[in-house]
């Protein structure tokens, strides 16, 4: 427990515990719209921003967001537009995935010299989560629950059955493109800790785990808050011990825990 008084493996405790609330919120939202591919498409598209930002010399992050975010509604434009000849979902996201990546290589190639703490972003690590990532992180999170407690039933319809939440007058696409962006500053921010290899698993594995035993939405989001901020404190601790990647021990707990609870719920049912 000594670690514990280490400034560094602080501000990671920390940055898990946003982290997991904030994942809880949108991860919900991405389990229940059935989007989870969406999750794996912006997280690797953001690798096209942190390629520009490495050649630009600008902060990474904040050109990985921006990049994010415009990937993420250009895929709910361009799959939502068109009328019957809207482009299909899951094209668009592959195409975004690809063109992230590309444009990431691309401009990491032409960056004078080797990218620093690139294995971070890639795998994450600890050792780079700063009292800023935790500052940003926590911004975000607030504005997660002010806006998902007033608006949770709204939300709810509008992942469950969008065109059902239309009858009801709902702002759908204001909904819907909120969202995506909440999924992209989400995703960013959370890099560093569990990196873009391995990102799209905190936003979805522990929803899916506490969907097995209930279909609450609320419920949902709360339990896999808790479950993914467990899964990301344990990682933590044994990526410290270990010297490997955060990122790598945080998704293993998280899928042992889904085996688990996979195995639990067929024996009571």
């Amino acid at each position: 427990m000594d670690i514990l008084q280490y400034t560094f493996f602080q501000n990671a405790i920390w940055a898990s515990f946003l982290t997991a609330i904030a994942c809880g919120i949108t991860g919900t939202y991405i389990v229940s719209r059935r989007i989870v591919f969406i999750s794996g498409g912006i997280t690797h598209a953001s690798f096209g921003g942190l390629g520009i930002g490495f050649y630009a010399g600008i902060n990474p992050l904040l050109s990985a967001l921006i990049f994010s975010v415009m990937s993420a509604f250009g895929v709910e434009y361009l799959s939502h537009s068109g009328g019957y000849r809207r482009i299909r979902e899951d094209s668009v996201i592959a195409s975004v995935w690809s063109l992230g990546m590309a444009i990431g290589v691309i401009f990491m190639f032409l960056t004078p010299g080797y990218a620093p703490n690139l294995s971070a972003y890639l795998f994450g690590n600890i050792l780079t989560v700063s009292r800023t990532d935790i500052c940003w992180m926590a911004v975000l999170t607030f504005i997660l629950i002010l806006a998902y407690i007033p608006g949770r039933r709204a939300l709810m319809y509008t992942a469950f059955d969008r065109d059902f939440a239309f009858t009801q007058g709902l702002p759908v696409r204001f909904i819907e493109y909120a969202m995506m962006f909440f999924i992209s500053a989400t995703i960013v921010l959370s890099i560093r800790l569990v990196g873009i290899m391995l990102l799209m698993s905190i936003l979805t594995v522990p929803q899916m785990t506490v969907n097995m035993f209930t279909s609450d939405y609320h419920k949902i989001v709360i339990t896999s808050s808790i479950l993914g901020f467990f899964g990301c404190a344990a990682g933590l601790f044994l990526s410290y011990f270990f010297n490997i990647p955060s990122g790598a021990f945080i998704i293993l707990i998280l899928i042992i825990l889904f085996l688990i609870a996979k195995a639990v719920h067929s024996l009571i049912t």
